[in-house]
């Protein structure tokens, strides 16, 4: 119901209008009267209303002054100005002001009803307009994720310069306003559940979590299978820091409440420019690598010298194991990805001891041990000959080379993963069949969402956003989106149904939003569209 409130000095003007029009039974509240211009503008404030009538001459503060000054408040109050003044000069300022009507005195209430009924018609058009976008943000929001995910990737790779990441920061309403930043990573997982199938809790805690930053203004990116990244904003390191610990206090108490639930994070260092992000990320990956180093849940801390461990403060990089622990390494190959391979070793190596592998035989050794747990992983787990290891190989001439030899571990866990990945794409192609079978079937279901379709094939939504994207080259709600509209032209072509019911068989209860969103993304009307296809048989 919209709310009316009315500023006119002359009693009895007041009194006729508020008392000789029954409001409730047209579909009005009648919220507040001022006799003017400075008293209606405190009760306004406070009460919002959707259309202000008022009149022009008022003392101490006349209509037009409080016009302008709830137009700038409240863009979206519609108002209508009385006027016992045929003045063209106030109609001109009322115009320019943004003024919805402008009525002469005396006007009786069949006729100030009847432009309120106007105005009121526009409000509630602009309101269907406003809700059809912000529905139309939410169904795009999987591609609005995957275009942040995107623009994180070049911020944290430096690959694009200072303007250009602004302007596609503003494209995407991110705020990345500094002038301090700091990254953090952060993976949750169920222990119930593989890290790619469907957990309620997970995504119960994820919602939570995100709730929370979005209210502290921390901006937050999907790393798809590999967790979240938050990027915090300060205006000073010392400040920024006390801010990101009692953030993830309040993570921790969330997730305390979900006893088979795991996390792990990396915290970077503070950087004052946007392009040293990759700085600050660098850090939080060598953080962040302790996730399968360490069976505990915790947010490490990058420094220059070493990590420390906020809960222990244990210095890590010191940790001498005394040997490799295989266990260790398997684990990464089973979960990690080919971008956390180089973090991984330094920090796997890195606890052996800082002169560790400065040592040739120790260098040689740990180098084959790598060698044959990397390839017992690929022939055992993963089931594949010798032929289809291409790219594992025992290191030989170069093992008197430190940063050869390391790189050469790299090389061959990120092939060993690439390799899981690569045994994985039949599993993918399985998933995603599904998928599309499903949605072949339910498409007409106004609430078929990712979701929904990830507790069907018992995988992650994240897991499923990313495997759908890789085997369709789509988004998903951009694949049932263009199946709808595609079924949409269908029946608008082969049938004389009305447009709201073609919208109710494709899966839009709101024919509003099946029309806006038909020329959306088809370029026309269906009316038109409809008339097309006539001409053309």
């Amino acid at each position: 119901m919209l709310k009316v409130f009315l500023a006119e000095d002359e009693f009895v003007i007041r009194e006729g209008i508020k008392n000789n029009i029954n409001w409730f039974s047209n579909g009005y509240e009648f919220c507040g009267d001022a006799s003017d211009g400075e008293l209606a503008y405190s009760q306004i404030l406070k009460l919002q209303p959707d259309i202000l009538i008022t009149d022009i001459k008022m003392p101490f503060m006349d209509g037009l002054t409080l016009s302008r000054m709830i137009k700038a408040k409240f863009p979206w109050i519609q108002i209508i100005l009385l006027t016992g003044y045929e003045d063209f000069e106030y109609a001109k300022e009322a115009i320019k002001i943004g003024v919805a009507s402008y009525l002469s005195k005396p006007i009786s209430g069949e006729k100030l009803l009847t432009e309120i009924n106007t105005v009121a018609e526009k409000i509630m058009e602009k309101k269907r307009e406003q809700e059809i976008s912000l529905k139309y943000q939410l169904d795009m929001k999987e591609k609005t994720e995957q275009e942040k995910q995107l623009f994180f990737s070049e911020l944290i790779t430096g690959s694009r310069p200072l303007s250009e990441i602004l302007d596609k920061a503003s494209k995407l309403s991110l705020n990345i306003d500094g002038p301090i930043y700091n990254l953090v990573l952060v993976k949750i997982w169920s222990l119930q559940h593989e890290a790619d199938e469907y957990s309620q809790s997970v995504i119960n805690v994820e919602d939570e979590i995100r709730k929370l930053l979005e209210y502290k203004g921390v901006q937050i990116f999907s790393l798809n299978l590999e967790g979240i990244a938050l990027l915090f904003m300060g205006d000073n390191e010392e400040t920024l820091n006390d801010e990101i610990r009692n953030t993830l206090n309040d993570i921790k108490i969330i997730l305390s409440a979900y006893r088979h639930i795991r996390y792990f994070g990396g915290v970077g260092q503070c950087v004052k420019r946007i392009t040293d992000i990759p700085v600050s990320f660098s850090w939080a990956s060598r953080a962040y690598a302790h996730m399968y180093l360490n069976s505990e849940n915790d947010f490490l801390f990058g420094k220059e010298e070493f990590l420390i461990s906020k809960n222990e403060n244990v210095i890590l990089s010191e940790v001498d194991p005394g040997h490799i622990d295989r266990k260790l390494i398997k684990e990464f190959l089973r979960r990690g990805e080919e971008a956390e391979s180089e973090y991984f070793l330094r920090e796997f190596l890195g606890g052996m001891g800082k002169n560790a592998m400065k040592s040739t035989m120790l260098r040689q050794y740990i180098a084959m041990d790598i060698y044959f747990c990397v390839s017992e992983y690929v022939c055992k787990e993963l089931m594949l000959p010798k032929d289809e290891q291409k790219g594992i190989s025992p290191a030989t001439d170069f093992l008197s080379d430190e940063n050869k030899v390391f790189n050469y571990l790299v090389t061959i866990v990120k092939k060993a993963i690439a390799l899981r990945k690569a045994t994985s794409l039949s599993h993918y192609t399985e998933v995603v069949n599904e998928v599309l079978e499903y949605i072949e079937a339910h498409f007409c279901d106004e609430n078929l969402s990712l979701n929904q379709l990830a507790a069907y094939v018992n995988v992650s939504p994240n897991y499923l956003s990313t495997v759908f994207s890789q085997q369709t080259g789509q988004s998903f709600i951009k694949y049932l989106t263009d199946y709808r509209m595609d079924k949409a032209k269908e029946l608008l072509a082969t049938t004389s149904k009305k447009s709201n019911e073609i919208a109710f068989l494709v899966g839009y209860k709101d024919p509003h939003y099946f029309s806006f969103l038909f020329k959306k993304t088809q370029g026309i009307t269906t009316s038109l569209y409809r008339s097309k296809c006539a001409s053309e048989a």
